[in-house]
């Protein structure tokens, strides 16, 4: 063995300075090969080929893998399948996920204690759509109003207006048309702005702000809440009837009761899910069938010409699809909304609840059935009340409480479990 090795890496033995000049020697033999493939335009700086090097070799001390991945690339060169597997694997490593598009960025960081204020993308993006909304509204509306004849931007406007009243009188019943007038505002900014963030997103390397589940849920949540409110204001106590009507038997009372109240709870979930679900989706397809198109742009082979028009046409086909996802999931959204609150003003059932006859403006009202259903939600909720506090009780307590042994459970040590089933 030549002990003059030992000059270019000084404290190295045998083992780790063949392991050095292995790795070495791969490196010189891949740009070899890149270069005989033409190849060159995969690595714009050097810093990629020793990235590329280091993915194919992995760094590994062995020295077989080593020797066997510079023979192949001495004897094969680009058509060996070392040379192969090291240009897919910087393939892969080069190629953005399609999810990249989602990542929110901080622009301006900004830390108050443990929370973070950051001023990011998403931010940047919404204030971007508030400012297209309220200029084109300013420059439509200027001077007392819009031209006898009028442009694009106006006739928008004016579809946009024409739009809402006519949804809001369609899918929300029973309402004189002063009382319905009263949620045009918010349906017509909720409908607006979700329209103008969605096609915003569709913009060359713009930000989907409606991708994102907790903007989305945000919005739905805090919608919820006030229909919620505006369903008690309207009906008082009578809007709880939705849960329980009128004539059910007692033993089905608590079945019927969580029927009911969890498919309106999870209104608050479903509208959000919907638009962040539909956007993600459809604009993740968009980029991986856009890289896909690029990939078959970069081919040369006999195919070219003839497979390159066939993806680029169903990019611009899924695009045209995701602009009118995009307006139809802002449709879909106020509809739901008009729903909801159409549900909260106007009670299925014929009789409010707890009145089972009105007669010259006298009501009179079922006190029974007004304690069955406060026993109804006290056996459903007391348990859950209770959990905190039987958690710490002793399982020989709760044994003489309960009609069942605390030993036929599975984990006969928790009585908050005992008392829940």
């Amino acid at each position: 063995i030549d002990i003059d090795i030992y000059e270019d890496h000084l404290g190295l033995n045998l083992d780790s300075e063949r392991v050095v000049e292995l790795q070495a020697e791969i490196g010189e033999k891949f740009k070899e090969a890149v270069k005989s493939a033409g190849d060159e335009r995969l690595f714009s700086k050097p810093e990629d080929y020793t990235a590329a090097i280091e993915q194919l070799h992995g760094e590994s001390e062995s020295i077989e893998f080593l020797q066997s991945l510079s023979n192949d690339l001495v004897k094969n060169g680009a058509n060996g399948e070392t040379y192969k597997e090291g240009i897919q694997m910087w393939i892969d490593l080069m190629m953005p996920s399609p999810l990249d598009q989602f990542s929110i960025l901080p622009l301006i960081p900004m830390k108050i204690g443990g929370l973070y204020f950051s001023f990011t993308n998403a931010s940047l993006f919404m204030l971007l759509t508030l400012s297209l909304v309220l200029l084109l509204v300013y420059f439509v509306t200027k001077k007392g109003g819009g031209n006898s004849v009028p442009n694009a931007w106006q006739s928008l406007v004016e579809l946009i207006y024409d739009f809402v009243p006519n949804l809001v009188n369609e899918q929300i019943g029973g309402l004189s048309g002063n009382v319905k007038q009263k949620f045009f505002p918010c349906i017509s900014v909720t409908f607006t702005f979700s329209l103008f963030r969605n096609l915003q997103g569709m913009i060359p390397y713009s930000f989907t702000v409606t991708s994102h589940f907790l903007i989305t849920l945000g919005l739905s949540f805090s919608l919820f809440i006030g229909i919620t409110i505006v369903g008690f204001q309207k009906n008082g106590l009578h809007f709880l009837s939705f849960s329980l009507p009128a004539g059910v038997p007692l033993p089905l009372a608590p079945f019927l009761v969580l029927l009911e109240l969890i498919p309106h709870c999870f209104r608050a979930l479903s509208l959000g899910i919907r638009l962040f679900a539909n956007m993600m989706a459809g604009h993740s397809s968009v980029k991986i069938l856009s890289g896909s198109a690029w990939t078959m742009l970069c081919m040369n082979d006999l195919f070219y010409f003839i497979g390159d028009p066939g993806p680029l046409f169903i990019v611009l086909a899924l695009t045209g699809l995701e602009l009118g996802v995009a307006i139809s999931q802002a449709h879909v959204s106020t509809i739901s909304i008009c729903i909801y609150l159409n549900d909260a003003t106007n009670l299925h059932q014929s009789a409010y609840l707890f009145i089972i006859e009105e007669k010259r403006g006298n009501v009179y009202c079922d006190y029974w059935l007004m304690i069955k259903f406060l026993l109804v939600l006290l056996v459903e909720f007391l348990p859950l009340a209770l959990v905190p506090v039987l958690s710490r009780m002793p399982a020989s307590i709760l044994e003489r409480m309960t009609w069942f042994h605390v030993a036929t459970l599975s984990s006969p040590s928790d009585p908050a479990l005992c008392l829940c089933c």
